[in-house]
């Protein structure tokens, strides 16, 4: 990387003058130190590419991010050399997935230990943990340069082609210019805004109050899932306590703060009867953060000498914790694809768009999966008047493989590359079209089975 130091003038859009103390040089700026770009960074620097990570926040410390490796991240993990030390960290792990049920009655679970992978669970390790060990490892490469406290706010641009960014720190103004600029900052992305990149929405059902509990010694371990009553509740295990997440019918969450906390207490201990003795830790709604829950998509990922990945392109809902997933999915395959053009010092419009052609529709199948469940069966869920449970078929021996399957995976895992000049390796035609026919498949009876339960239940009783 090259610092010139020097102070220069510059007028903002707005037209003051802002005092730029250096401008910098490099090959990719990556803003935003989440999952993505912290993975992305470090799969470029090991390759000897200089990259710029930039993060606004100071510290990777936020209340509530993900923190869910699944078995595909691990896979990554392991073939970048890093699974060993990175599982040393303090972690707990889930083998057995129970998506949400009754408070009462017999729950459908799913066993990860039938996965073919050395890493047959999900990996609950807090996110502040993994981006600190991903950055502290990439600093091992003296082609790494990460800024804390590096809030982006404008794009350099030259003729059509964005050249790098300006941006501003405790210290003032600088400037960093470089080949390529990747945005993974996120689904409220300032590089999208900038970018002028307009988000295609869809509707979740649903918003989600998040909020902990203490946590048992003796208590089960992972994931718990409840529905009842209108109300559903998922709990993640933490070190010390439970997270949960109180999910509510969208756009809803004036009326459940206006009637108090006493009611949302009970509504949980109500779900989960097991929490009904701690429920009393909640005494200020400080302790609650509200999640509007959205999922859209950008048409397109990129622009000339820019890439968005992760959230940033497509935020993802957090029904079955994707997010994650999807955006180090999007870094792996951006690494293995740019790799050999920024060693060559020149990235085309092109190489962007093999990146957004590989990733698009995997992404654009998950969340069309996750919205017709989420349609189906969380609106059924959280119907106070009806009552709800797991479609059978749910059970059947076809299909039980592949929740566990999708879950651990998602569609079309990426593996690193140790060859950049390979990236154009393609899966055969024959795996996409059966994994397609797959998919749909499994959509079509989420939808059919779930209308022909909802249609039953509302079935008129007739007197003999």
């Amino acid at each position: 990387m090259k610092k010139e130091d020097r102070t220069s003038e510059h007028n903002d859009a707005s037209g003051h003058a802002l005092e730029i103390r250096d401008v910098q040089q490099t090959t990719c700026i990556v803003v935003g130190a989440g999952p993505a770009g912290a993975v992305l960074s470090y799969m470029l620097a090991r390759k000897g590419i200089d990259v710029m990570l930039l993060e606004s926040h100071l510290d990777f410390d936020r209340d509530f991010r993900g923190d869910t490796l699944h078995p595909s991240i691990l896979e990554v993990m392991d073939e970048l050399g890093l699974a060993d030390r990175l599982l040393q960290l303090p972690h707990t792990k889930l083998s057995l997935v129970a998506p949400p049920a009754a408070a009462t009655g017999s729950r459908l679970q799913f066993d990860l230990h039938d996965l073919k992978t050395k890493f047959p669970y999900v990996a609950f390790m807090p996110q502040t943990r993994f981006l600190a060990f991903m950055t502290s490892e990439a600093q091992r490469f003296s082609s790494f340069h990460l800024v804390m406290g590096a809030r982006v706010e404008e794009l350099l641009e030259e003729e059509g082609q964005v050249r790098g960014v300006r941006y501003r720190a405790l210290d003032g103004w600088h400037e960093v210019r470089a080949l390529l600029t990747v945005g993974t900052d996120g689904r409220f992305s300032r590089m999208r805004r900038l970018a002028g990149f307009e988000p295609i929405a869809s509707s979740p059902p649903m918003d989600v109050l998040w909020l902990r509990l203490s946590r048992k010694s003796d208590e089960p371990h992972g994931l718990m899932g409840r529905i009842g009553g209108g109300r559903a509740l998922i709990c993640l295990e933490r070190e010390d306590h439970w997270q949960i997440g109180y999910i509510i019918g969208k756009g809803t969450y004036q009326q459940v703060h206006a009637a108090g906390l006493e009611a949302l207490r009970q509504g949980i201990a109500e779900t989960a009867p097991e929490f009904a003795d701690r429920v009393a830790e909640l005494q200020d709604w400080k302790q609650v953060s509200m999640l509007s829950v959205e999922a859209n998509r950008l048409k397109r990922w990129y622009r000339p000498g820019l890439l968005l990945l992760g959230d940033a392109a497509h935020v993802m809902s957090p029904a079955g914790g994707n997010g994650i997933n999807y955006a180090i999915m999007d870094a792996v395959a951006a690494a293995n694809i740019l790799t050999a053009p920024l060693q060559a010092g020149r990235v085309t419009v092109a190489d962007l768009a093999r990146v957004q052609r590989r990733r698009e529709w995997p992404t654009r199948i998950i969340q069309t999966i996750v919205n017709a469940m989420q349609d189906s069966l969380l609106k059924a869920a959280l119907d106070p008047n009806g009552s709800f449970t797991l479609p059978a078929f749910l059970g059947w021996p076809p299909v039980r493989k592949l929740p566990p399957l999708i879950f651990g995976f998602g569609i079309r895992p990426e593996h690193v590359q140790q060859d950049a000049r390979r990236h154009k390796q393609r899966p055969t035609a024959v795996t996409w079209i059966a994994g397609l026919i797959t998919v749909l498949a499994l959509v079509w009876i989420i939808r059919r089975l779930t209308r022909i339960k909802l249609a039953r239940d509302h079935e008129p009783i007739h007197d003999g």
